[in-house]
């Protein structure tokens, strides 16, 4: 197994940045949800130099949970929606404009829940997942991918939690709340994340 990680899905970070070499990036590319398959062309090169932010693995990671989760045809644009505090505003503004699945992704950030109209994806910063608990739940049953960092976002309701566990980042699914909001998740997302609540992978 390669050193610092422990399963595909799980990526090493450091204190701040992480400093790795090429071959050892190559590493990381294959086995990040960023990097799949499907997913790989729309990782910037940026995020995959020598020195890659959490914070690029982050945007990355969000951009792509795009493509392995179903929206309803009616509700199938690809705009991601940061709730509150804007934490990852430059890496997110990388992707604005690529497209995804022959979809425009667009980046939008908004201060109020009743601005959530036309998201697909909704990323809750940590520490604005309490501030905003209650329009989490008020999204309920509609086709809205919500996102948050802290390991109680799921046990809350929300859809995935994206989080940083002994400095690497893994993501959990709440798979009843996103079937009850009408999307459908992909076999290898729920095969990759660490946990999967309200369902079975």
């Amino acid at each position: 197994m390669t050193p610092g990680l422990i399963r595909p899905g799980v990526v090493a970070v450091g204190a701040s940045l992480f400093s790795v070499s090429t071959r050892r990036v190559s590493r990381l590319c294959r086995l990040a949800l960023a990097c799949l398959p499907l997913a790989a062309a729309l990782v910037p090169g940026a995020v995959w130099a020598e020195t890659a932010s959490e914070a690029q693995l982050r945007a990355a990671y969000l951009v792509n949970f795009l493509k392995y989760v179903e929206w309803p045809a009616a509700n199938a644009g690809a705009t991601i929606c940061v709730l509150g505090r804007d934490t990852l505003a430059a890496p997110l503004a990388t992707y604005e404009g690529r497209a995804i699945l022959g979809r425009e992704i667009r980046i939008r950030r908004v201060n109020q829940p009743d601005q959530l109209a036309d998201c697909q994806e909704v990323f809750v910063p940590e520490g604005d997942e309490e501030r905003f608990a209650g329009a989490i739940r008020n999204l309920g049953r509609q086709p809205v991918l919500t996102v948050g960092e802290n390991a109680r976002f799921v046990e809350q309701g929300g859809g995935v939690a994206l989080v940083r566990v002994d400095n690497r980042l893994v993501f959990d699914v709440n798979l009843g709340a996103l079937q009850r909001a009408g999307l459908k998740v992909s076999p290898q997302m729920l095969r990759l994340a660490r946990d999967v609540v309200g369902g079975h992978r």
